[in-house]
């Protein structure tokens, strides 16, 4: 039901339209003068007002723009009721503010329709209204930016993370060519590309921004944006303006780059895993046969000796190298253990920096949430890291290491994927700094500013913290220093307490047959003549199929085993692994000893949970070969 206002001072008036409309249920509201509607509208609103010009004290048209005065009142409709027809007199009621004109006398039936004409325009103006505040509401609240122009390609509207993107309030853009206000090149070549609205406007159809598109904006930032335009279509599909949807896609060609830094060390990782395995073979064969050698040359000769020791010295680094490409490749997955990370990082870092210019300060928080991590692959993360700081300032310098729980990963684009907190670790260095020409290749493998480098580093510890499900990160300014920032998921639970099993040396009391698998000859030669060497008798085996044959037919033939040693990973045929399982079948009580160049395998870690009594990490020297044998035979 609709209210009605009537002002007029003639009480003929205000009986016969009080009657009338009455009778069509409208509800009413009636004033005589001036002051009264005043009094009436400070109170309520109603839907329209009918108004007489000729009353005393305050006329028609100074009451119509004292009611227009109130912004609350601006919508309500005013019909004039005079029996002034004057074409001035009518101009100055609609410049007052009025809608209509009803001359008096009047008739009922026009009263009416006037009425119903514009109650029914108010509804549908506060319906659009209505649509318009829900658009606007709904536009403001998409996470993408929104443009939209007129059909000259001038701006109309901007929601907010427009304006952020733009730098241009709605407001200012208003009308404004949407050229001026999404400026976009390519990223690429620096030049100007075509309007995407203007495109919109000649093809009359939704298009795609150009590859490497970049806006700028009103301060000159640039950022990367994606998405499309479209027309903006009547009922009659005549184009009365355009959209365009867009969104700065800088986050996600950060994360983009990540995963393509990750798939590049997959890739190549998978070779070095491979490389690595064939070459600590070698190693062990050569290591063997350099020990071996030792054994069998004159005692206290000092040059053969000198030779020797500087023979195993260049393999111990050669190890080191199969180490960091296992840890690179997929097999050298972590042995997770939950760290308290301040005593690792002052470890680690204050290692490498021992008898340098360069000190490092710590910051660590007081509630620094523990990590599941390998240990190992962690100190060597951050003391590559370290070095590298040490060596960007040859001068001395600082570095300064903060360790700070992340209480908010979703606010990160790159932690917001996974679930559970992290804990940050940001290294940070007074150097030369990092050009940002290079800044995007210093994880790819092989790639080194050092004259000396292998360029594994930093690819090593990409690939590691990635193993770790985590992130390495590196911001850079050049002559302000570098910073590292990696991210670990955070443990917070129990920690278990577990204790160290050691097993003691127990000589052989009698000569053991020993049952070794191997694929590769030289290693299989080389332990042949170690174990020989020690007292043992040796029987060879290429492959797990054979070991299991061998091994039943010696059992068979009363010479049964005593121990089986067994490489974990035979390429093409069964593993120690599998071998074990089937052997331990037949045979429960048998002692058997996993050897793998993989230190970083599971299986290494956790041997025993496999079948195995011991593990030995390749190449292994004669005397850990001897102890892990004397204490596995002698420890029943």
């Amino acid at each position: 039901m609709a209210t009605i206002l009537i002002i007029d001072d003639q009480p003929v008036n205000l009986k016969m339209l009080v009657g009338l409309l009455k009778e069509h249920d409208y509800k009413l509201l009636v004033a005589v003068n001036g002051e009264q509607a005043l009094n009436i509208l400070a109170k309520q609103q109603p839907d329209i007002i009918l108004m007489d010009i000729m009353m005393p004290g305050m006329n028609g048209f100074e009451l119509c723009c004292a009611v227009k005065e109130d912004k609350k009142n601006a919508d309500i409709p005013i019909i004039f009721l005079s029996a002034l027809t004057e074409e001035g007199d009518k101009i100055k009621g609609f410049e007052a503010g009025g809608v209509d004109f009803i001359s008096k006398p009047f008739y009922e039936k026009e009263v009416l329709l006037r009425i119903n004409t514009h109650l029914t325009l108010l509804r549908q103006k506060r319906q659009l209204q209505k649509e318009k505040e829900t658009l606007a509401v709904t536009l403001g609240s998409i996470g993408d930016g929104v443009i939209t122009t007129d059909t000259e390609g001038k701006v109309t509207f901007l929601n907010k993370v427009a304006e952020g993107l733009t730098g241009w309030s709605n407001k200012e853009a208003q009308g404004v060519p949407s050229t001026e206000v999404f400026h976009l090149i390519n990223e690429k070549t620096g030049d100007t590309c075509a309007s995407p609205i203007q495109r919109v406007l000649q093809l009359g159809k939704t298009i795609g921004l150009e590859n490497h598109s970049a806006l700028i904006s009103r301060d000159g930032t640039v950022r990367p944006i994606a998405d499309s335009g479209a027309p903006i279509r009547d009922r009659e599909s005549n184009i009365i303006g355009t959209v365009l949807v867009f969104k700065d896609v800088s986050n996600e060609r950060k994360v983009e780059e990540e995963l393509l830094k990750i798939r590049k060390l997959e890739s190549v990782g998978v070779l070095a895993g491979g490389i690595a395995h064939d070459f600590n073979n070698i190693l062990a064969a050569i290591l063997g046969n350099i020990e071996l050698l030792g054994y069998r040359v004159p005692a206290h000769d000092a040059k053969i000796e000198k030779l020797l020791a500087s023979a195993r010295k260049g393999v111990k680094r050669a190890v080191k190298l199969t180490y960091q490409l296992l840890t690179f490749s997929k097999g050298g997955e972590p042995i997770k253990d939950t760290v308290t990370l301040p005593e690792l990082v002052r470890d680690s870092a204050g290692f490498v920096l021992q008898g340098s210019k360069t000190f490092c300060e710590y910051q660590f928080a007081e509630d620094l949430w523990r990590v599941d991590v390998d240990s190992g692959q962690i100190s060597q993360v951050i003391q590559n890291i370290v070095i590298n700081a040490d060596h960007s300032m040859p001068e001395g310098g600082r570095v300064t290491i903060s360790c700070s729980n992340v209480a908010n990963p979703a606010a990160d684009v790159l932690l917001s994927i996974h679930e559970g907190e992290f804990v940050r670790i940001d290294i940070k260095d007074t150097g030369i700094g990092i050009p940002e020409t290079i800044l995007d290749k210093i994880f790819d493998p092989y790639y080194s500013t050092k004259k000396q480098g292998s360029g594994l580093g930093l690819a090593i510890c990409h690939s590691i913290i990635s193993k770790h499900e985590g992130y390495l990160l590196v911001h850079s300014s050049p002559g302000k220093g570098t910073t590292f920032t990696i991210y670990l998921p955070a443990h917070l639970g129990t920690v278990r307490d577990d204790q160290d099993v050691r097993l003691e040396m127990i000589p052989a009391a009698k000569t053991a047959r020993i049952l070794v698998m191997d694929d590769d000859e030289m290693v299989l030669e080389v332990v042949q003549d170690q174990l020989a060497t020690l007292g043992y008798e040796p029987v060879l085996v290429r492959d797990g199929d054979e070991a299991i044959n061998r091994y039943q037919e010696l059992r068979d033939q009363g010479t049964p085993v005593d121990l089986v040693v067994m490489d974990l990973t035979i390429p093409g045929g069964m593993g120690g692994q599998v071998a074990a399982r089937k052997l331990l079948e037949i045979d429960p009580q048998l002692k058997i000893i996993v050897a793998s160049g993989y230190s970083n395998d599971p299986v290494m870690a956790n041997y025993e949970q496999y079948g195995f009594r011991a593990a030995i990490h390749k190449p292994a020297d004669v005397r850990e070969l001897s102890r892990v044998i004397s204490s596995v035979l002698g420890g029943g």
